[in-house]
């Protein structure tokens, strides 16, 4: 039976995708400016849209191969429930969409900022923001719409599912659809990176090295592709990336509680289903009010700018908070209104100090950045230097944050019986305080490539030097907020992947079920796999760390995010090193270009980058999907968990230094050219430019996309769990 409560949550899904649809409207009624804007703006659109008809291609063939293999599991091996295939690809779909509403915002919202810019500071600073919160809303209404929807579906269904764990069986069953999310979200993020990294490092090696032109200079013929690859890889896939993260979370604390719930009654142990939901779905709506106070005053400085969008974050999350406890106070959970409320509070204060320590060590607000500004004054040898270890340094906090929040949230909620499920699902229910901000959160992550795309219209539209001033200003802050946003995503990974590791060992018991287990021996004893704890999982499988099983699962997984980041970034080098001789070749063989006097081939890079995007991006992504179905075969349950936890502690640390390394020599190169050390033209600033070109890649393909890796791996465990216990 579905409590009346739950229909709150598609109302509230319903709701953000509404005022999503208002901010989009309202993004549009802005005048896009002059002529030339409305045509840079464009090329920009049309670029991004064949970028993504092609890859939809790809990912589509993919898609319909993976349903297939999905299908026999279930049908022919009875190893999967028959409608994964079905709600794969719907949130495969969702994901996709989220990315292109953000994609389509975007491209037309860069001209509109540019023009609002020149009238005040405040006026772009609105337009791009509120166009940004265009992608958080979408992304959050979608999940809570698609869960609604599949909630529905399978209770009304619910005579296929067992009689006992009813509930166990629905919510884990749910719990891998989330794998069409991550799988959609991967080849976003991936793409989309390698796409935008190779037109932006060929821009800048070219324009601003070898030819000594300005940023985002008409007569670079690389600068149209650099503005298509800010939305197809930091909106459109940054979109899919956190629906899937948003998704995933949700779908892992449900199937947790009902798992912690199980011998409850059903009243409760719904209770215990539709909390995070709940949760999510007051975020969702709070984060609208959150948008509507960021504002800022004309002149603002990077730091005060900073500090009103800060402010419209800090609104919502507190909201949130009084939110929740009124959620766990109506829901009356016996003894766990103040234990939930408590890891609520645990995630979103871990996300506000994983943001904080990026926006310290990537803002040139700040120490670390300055100082990596101060090394480009001895070469770009020791750039690169201060933005390793600047990126080696930022690790330390995040880290912490999340390890004492986990070990805070599972404390809290494992009560007096010291019940390990219990102390998981507050440790999942952290995860979705952490995203319940998600929809202002990645508001001013989106932000970001508008601003840029704004700055870029400017500069190529010659609106002069006041507007290029504020987009310049407004760019800076979207660097920072890109890598605050970078390094939030992650954080909620972790946590996320925790509680699905956990989703995964719970799922072992059904599994054992579907393959004709009824029951095992342990030591010495015959118990049936109905009864089996998860401490009775643990011991059968041996998952601890003298089996070596478990020890190699571990040395694979850390491996498998380096050779992943390997991957990643070789393939943007290789299409950079393509694009480089691209825009050498045209300034070479075009004449009159420098002059301005000649149009450059702009569809070219555009078609280079695509090209390289689609091919480079298959192979990272089977890494993904493949690695936990060999190990599974190979060293069983015992291996898999190894590999997970080995993915998650490897992939975690690397992608918060990437992220804030790559971050930091972007803005250190903007510090620069707002005159520090030379400013503009300078040996420091070409210096500077050449850590920018190494950061890229690092900051906006390998990092941001190890988050993802982590998170798809332990789905495709999810999914084929049935494989490995019949391997066991």
């Amino acid at each position: 039976m579905i409590p009346g409560y739950f229909w709150l949550i598609p109302i509230a899904a319903v709701f953000v995708l509404y005022m999503a649809m208002r901010f989009f409207d309202a993004m549009k009624c802005e005048p896009a400016g002059t002529d030339r804007m409305v045509e840079i703006a464009t090329h920009v659109r049309n670029g991004a849209l064949a970028y993504l008809k092609q890859q939809y291609k790809v990912v589509g063939m993919v898609f319909i191969l993976v349903a297939i293999f999905l299908a026999l599991l279930a049908h022919k091996f009875h190893l999967q429930n028959e409608w994964v295939p079905f709600a794969f690809i719907t949130a495969g779909i969702c994901s996709g969409l989220a990315g292109f509403i953000g994609m389509q915002t975007a491209t037309q919202a860069s001209s509109r900022a540019a023009f609002a810019a020149s009238q005040s500071l405040n006026n772009g600073l609105r337009v791009a923001f509120r166009s940004g919160a265009v992608v958080g809303l979408s992304v959050v209404g979608l999940a809570l719409l698609d869960y609604s929807f599949w909630f529905l579906v399978l209770n009304h269904f619910e005579d296929i599912f067992p009689v006992n764990d009813r509930m166990v069986f629905i919510t884990e069953t749910m719990l891998t659809f989330a794998m069409g999310a991550s799988l959609q979200a991967l080849f976003a993020r991936v793409g989309g990176g390698i796409f935008t990294k190779a037109a932006d490092v060929g821009a800048d090696l070219v324009g601003k090295i070898e030819e000594g032109i300005p940023e985002d200079d008409p007569r670079n013929p690389a600068t149209i592709a650099d503005n298509v690859g800010d939305n197809v890889g930091d909106v459109a896939g940054m979109g899919a990336d956190l629906y899937e993260s948003f998704y995933g979370a949700i779908l892992a604390s449900s199937a947790l509680g009902a798992s912690a719930f199980v011998s409850s009654d059903s009243d409760l142990q719904m209770k215990a289903i539709l909390a995070p939901l709940l949760i999510g779905a007051a975020g969702a709506v709070l984060s609208v009010l959150g948008i509507f106070i960021v504002k800022t005053k004309e002149n603002a400085s990077s730091l005060e700018l900073l500090r009103s969008l800060g402010w419209g974050i800090k609104c919502s999350g507190f909201c949130i908070l009084l939110a929740a406890l009124l959620i766990f106070y109506l829901l009356d959970i016996p003894d766990m209104l103040w234990p939930l409320w408590g890891a609520v509070a645990i995630g979103l204060i871990a996300g506000e100090i994983i943001g904080k320590s990026s926006e310290y060590y990537t803002s040139q607000a700040y120490l670390p950045t300055r100082h990596v500004a101060s090394q480009a004054k001895t070469g770009s040898a020791t750039v690169i230097i201060g933005g390793i270890g600047v990126g080696m340094l930022s690790t330390a906090l995040p880290v912490l944050a999340v390890v004492i929040g986990t070990l805070l949230a599972f404390f809290l909620t494992q009560g007096r019986d010291k019940d390990i499920i219990m102390g998981l699902y507050g440790v999942s229910i952290a995860a979705v305080g952490m995203l319940s901000t998600l929809g202002i959160t990645m508001a001013t992550d989106a932000y970001g490539p508008i601003a840029d795309n704004a700055g870029g219209n400017a500069e190529m539209s010659g609106l002069g030097e006041e507007v290029r001033k504020r987009t310049d200003a407004l760019d800076a802050l979207g660097n920072t907020t890109a890598a605050t946003g970078k390094g939030f995503a992650i954080g909620s990974a972790a946590l996320t992947t925790l509680a699905l590791l956990a989703s995964y060992m719970s799922a072992i018991k059904g599994s054992m079920l579907n393959v004709g287990r009824r029951s095992v021996i342990l030591d010495g004893n015959n118990i049936l796999v109905e009864s089996l704890t998860l401490n009775d999982i643990i011991n059968y499988f041996q998952i601890h760390l003298l089996n070596p099983k478990v020890l190699m699962g571990l040395f694979i997984g850390a491996m498998l995010s380096f050779v992943f980041c390997g991957l990643l970034v070789n393939a943007v080098g290789r299409a950079a090193s393509c694009m480089v001789e691209e825009v050498r070749r045209q300034f070479r063989e075009i004449l009159g270009i420098r002059e301005n006097k000649a149009i450059p081939d702009y569809a070219q890079c555009v078609k280079i980058s695509t090209s390289s995007a689609q091919r480079e991006m298959l192979v990272p992504s089977l890494v993904a999907v493949l690695s936990p179905i060999l190990v599974g075969v190979t060293l069983g349950v015992a291996g898999v968990v190894g590999l997970l936890g080995g993915a998650l502690s490897s992939g975690f640390v690397l992608a918060i230094f990437m992220a804030n390394s790559g971050g930091a020599w972007d803005n250190a190169k903007k510090y620069i050219e707002e005159g520090a050390m030379g400013g503009k033209g300078s040996d420091a600033h070409k210096a500077a430019v050449i850590g920018d070109t190494v950061g890229d890649p690092f900051k906006d393909t390998a990092g941001p996309s190890l988050n993802i890796l982590i998170k798809l791996m332990a789905m495709v465990s999810l999914v084929v769990v049935g494989i490995t216990v019949s391997y066991s």
